[in-house]
């Protein structure tokens, strides 16, 4: 070895001194900065880890998670940013063209074949392993009752089938005919869909679903025509009142005003043999014939030969022969309630045409004059009730918090190929299953877990959610905090929007949020007010009157209407009280005429006049994922129980705007006005308490992670002082989680308080008191149903008071349920 010192002068060696220092300094710098990068990353960790131990040890895992969670939450812009980016029309397009171009009957095999398609979905998009034997769980056993009660305990996304087993029906025959005296048949309808080549696969598949209804009654009875209007109650009453005996008559009613189950309940209440139903043109705005328009396939007008296929069963939701329990493959089963006890079909315009000329004698055949047909009518519709399965396909995506849970819904089966019912709903929660794909691959973890799910057995009464409903009653109102339904999500031009009343400025806001599908000014929002592009052409007056009807409840301030029934939310909301919500692009009366439940509910129909593009599919996809993003990483859960409380006063105008004086007058309001202000006052102060655990609860959260790092010199000290109690912003952060835990709870089980045991008169299945779908309605929402049926239908006073005080005990117990 040289010696440096020897071989080297001392000029030299000055030299060397110099360039070694100076070849020193850098490295010593980038030394520092990586001993204070290893100090912050094992802070950072050691923090981490002495949260979960003091957590754990103090039993109060909640608040660790929220911790977690929370810290995320503060990053919740870049998170929406990711989502929004992945919804987009083309996409869109392709699944639209991959679901809606064959039938999926509910119980068919092609329906069975599109579960495990959904399934597969769930499992690519949110990383699931396929398991060796496919996740089909006959509902009840413990492989299915453990996939729900164990979501709770998940560390993994899971994804599986659930089987139920109701009573539905199928048509075997069926018959109408016009016949003489003789009982000869002098007229046969074809009941049939013309199924014209324009249309692919509407002509493919014209003969593939029969037009019936299901649910329907097995049947075969002859009587004379009546033509009944919409079948309301009025209608019938009118025809009473004008000496019309409806005994053993066919009564034929046009579509719309209210659901078919309820035409068919009255006209049996009435004594009516038989009920026939069609789509009249005087509904379909000004997109007619007589306008000028041509029909479907060629135009935007109705074809004459469609039909609405759909169920009849009456106001009562899911398997009609177990209510209130599910549908196991082993279920006791009862007598089938809230079914028709006489037979129905639906029919086309082009046959009704026909059957309206047997009683168009010297007047309008469609006028509500109460005159029958000279000859009979024979309807034939024989059924096969039977036990058939339906496929509920789920997916459970863990979050930090384990006791909370969003379950996004949307039903898979259709009547034929249902391009906008329910594909466009499907097509659009696709796009969020792709979007919340992306998230979870960024490293997103929800603060809440999420629960997707593609119902089935919906189009014959709600059958798939309700039985779900029905098994698992416990968990879903101990865990669900809210219920994210889609139906349709694309059948016209304007947006609507309807929704529990907590939840109506959260939709309201984040539809401001989303830009207008084809309009770059506009929102979202704004597209509630949008018309179709079909304005030439004269317009029935009764038909703008149902369409302004339909929008009646809608609250002024917040442009959200109430949800009655009709779709999958029905049973959370009116049975559990979970709040619910649901959306659409529905048609306006100059759109095109939209097919529902027929044929030409189709893929072609879907791309030139449904949703050309698909940017209403895709509009909706994004408003939905912000809405769900939005309660599932929110600190405090956005339910505004305060406007809610403030609806309650609307509700009972609405209710006494539509009540008789003099039954009216003699009832006593005052105690639920009082009950209702005494609310608002705590629902108020609760928002100062929710809005005062928020604001403390993240101020902690971005002290806590910085007050381990400020001074890098005394990391270790800090933390292990954390422990030791010297400063202990994890004891203060534990409790502001639990403040923050306790008016969550509060916000979930508001609506809940909504329920009364003993449920709705002569409805006692639906349990909610403040909104329910109407006894003469069936799809649209009645506000404070039980007082409303005392004092519109019953008109009685006493029944009324007594459910004026009803109302007013639950009112004022949710008031003590809301403070601190």
């Amino acid at each position: 070895m040289t010696d440096l010192k020897a071989s080297t002068s001392p000029g030299d060696l000055k030299t060397l001194e110099e360039q070694s220092t100076a070849s020193l300094q850098p490295r010593r710098s980038v030394f520092r900065k990586k001993l204070w990068l290893a100090g912050f990353v094992a802070t950072y960790f050691l923090t981490r880890e002495c949260l979960a131990a003091w957590f754990s040890d103090s039993d109060e895992g909640w608040a660790y998670d929220a911790y977690q969670a929370g810290l995320q939450a503060l990053n919740s812009e870049k998170i929406e940013q990711l989502f929004l980016s992945v919804p987009n029309e083309a996409s869109a397009l392709a699944a639209s063209r991959a679901y809606a171009t064959h039938p999926h009957l509910a119980s068919s095999k092609e329906d069975f074949e599109d579960a495990k398609v959904i399934l597969k979905l769930f499992q690519d998009e949110f990383n699931i392993a396929a398991p060796e034997d496919e996740p089909v769980f006959s509902a009840g056993t413990d492989a299915s009752r453990n996939a729900t009660l164990s979501i709770n305990k998940l560390t993994a996304p899971t994804a599986w089938i659930d089987v139920y087993y109701p009573v539905m029906n199928t048509p075997l025959d069926r018959a109408l005919q016009i016949v003489d005296e003789d009982g000869q048949a002098i007229w046969d309808a074809d009941l049939v869909e013309d199924g014209d080549p324009l249309d692919p696969e509407a002509a493919k598949y014209k003969d593939y679903v029969p037009a019936w209804h299901g649910m329907s009654c097995d049947g075969d009875v002859s009587g004379q025509l009546v033509y009944a209007n919409y079948g309301r109650k009025e209608d019938w009453e009118e025809l009473v009142a004008k000496g019309t005996n409806l005994t053993g008559k066919i009564v034929l009613t046009r579509h719309g005003a209210i659901s078919r189950g309820i035409k068919v309940q009255g006209a049996e209440m009435f004594g009516a043999a038989g009920v026939l139903m069609y789509d009249d043109p005087r509904d379909d705005g000004s997109v007619t014939v007589e306008n000028g328009y041509e029909p479907y396939p060629a135009g935007p007008a109705r074809n004459p030969t469609s039909v609405q296929r759909g169920s009849v069963q009456f106001l009562l939701p899911g398997d009609p022969t177990t209510p209130g329990y599910p549908s196991y493959e082993n279920a006791t089963r009862v007598d089938g309630e809230g079914i028709p006890k006489i037979p129905s079909l639906p029919i086309s315009w082009q046959n009704a045409q026909r059957l309206l000329a047997e009683i168009s004698h010297d007047h309008d055949a469609r006028a509500l004059t109460g005159k029958p047909s000279r000859r009979s009518i024979r309807l034939v519709n024989h059924v096969d009730d039977k036990v058939m399965p339906i496929w509920n396909t789920m997916v459970a995506i863990p979050g930090h918090i384990k006791d909370e849970t969003v379950l996004i819904g949307c039903h898979r089966d259709a009547w034929v190929m249902g391009a906008a019912d329910p594909t466009s709903g499907t097509v659009s929660i696709h796009e969020v299953v792709k979007g919340f794909g992306a998230l979870l691959r960024s490293g997103w973890k929800p603060m809440r877990n999420v629960l997707f799910a593609s119902w089935d057995g919906e189009e014959y009464g709600l059958v798939g959610s309700t039985e779900y409903v029905e098994d698992f009653p416990e968990w879903i109102t101990e865990n669900v905090v809210a219920y994210i339904n889609l139906d349709a999500s694309a059948a016209g031009s304007a947006w609507f929007a309807a929704g529990s009343p907590s939840l109506a400025h959260l939709i309201r806001r984040t539809a401001q949020d989303v830009p207008h599908p084809t309009d770059a000014g506009r929102t979202l929002w704004d597209a509630r007010t949008d018309v179709g592009p079909f304005t030439d052409g004269l317009v029935d007056a009764a038909s703008v009157q149902i369409h302004n009807a339909s929008r009646r409840a809608q609250s002024e301030s917040t442009g959200i209407s109430p949800l009655g029934s009709g779709s999958d939310f029905t049973a959370f909301l009116q049975r559990l009280g979970i709040a619910a919500m649901d959306q659409i692009f529905t048609e306006t009366l100059s759109d095109a005429r939209y097919h529902y439940h027929s044929i030409y509910d189709s893929q072609r129909w879907q791309e030139i006049y449904g949703d050309p593009g698909f940017h209403r599919n895709v509009a909706v996809a994004k408003h939905l994922g912000l809405v769900a993003l939005r309660i599932i990483d929110s600190i405090v859960l956005p339910l505004n129980t305060t406007q809610y409380a403030f609806e309650l006063d609307d509700y009972l105008d609405f209710v006494l705007d539509d009540a008789p004086t003099d039954i009216a007058a003699s009832v006593n309001f005052a105690p639920l006005r009082r009950a209702f202000k005494r609310l608002q006052r705590a629902s108020a102060k609760h928002d100062a308490e929710k809005a005062a655990a928020e604001e403390h609860f993240r101020e902690l959260l971005e002290k806590l992670p910085r007050h381990a790092v400020s001074v890098r010199e005394r990391w270790a000290q800090r933390v292990f002082a954390l422990l030791k109690g010297r400063h202990d912003p994890v004891r203060e952060l534990r409790r502001a989680a639990k403040r923050v835990q306790r008016a969550n709870d509060r916000l979930r089980r508001f609506e809940q308080g909504f329920l009364h045991e003993d449920g709705i008169k002569d409805r006692e299945w639906f349990k909610h008191l403040v909104v329910a779908p109407g006894k003469w309605l069936g799809y649209g929402a009645t506000p404070l149903p039980s007082i409303y049926d005392a004092l519109v239908y019953e008109q009685d006073a006493g029944l009324a008071q007594h459910e004026v005080k009803r109302v007013a005990h639950l009112v004022h117990r949710m008031a003590d349920a809301l403070k601190p």
